[in-house]
């Protein structure tokens, strides 16, 4: 699935993921290939993200690396949407 992080900044990523874990504010919740379509609000917390992804250098310090294939991403609150398998994740 395609996924953008877009941030009041600048768009921080975009690209193809495995899945994405993320801080709901009724719980977290994972989205995954075809997921059926979604907006649920974001509370603080991490964002954890599936997949080899190459970040660009004046990101990177945005996220931190778990592993190989794993990437985080601490949010205060945000919204996502996921429709069509495009995921966009907007982080405050």
């Amino acid at each position: 699935m395609y996924l953008e992080i877009v941030s009041p900044d600048a768009t921080l990523f975009a690209g193809e993921v495995d899945s994405v874990i993320v801080p709901g504010s009724a719980g977290s919740f994972q989205m995954l290939n075809n997921h059926a379509s979604i907006v649920s609000s974001l509370k603080e917390g991490v964002v954890k993200i599936s997949g080899k992804i190459d970040l660009d250098d004046a990101v990177k310090d945005k996220f931190q690396m778990e592993d190989a294939n794993t990437t985080l991403f601490k949010i205060n609150s945000g919204t996502v949407e996921m429709r069509d398998n495009k995921l966009i994740l907007l982080a405050d």
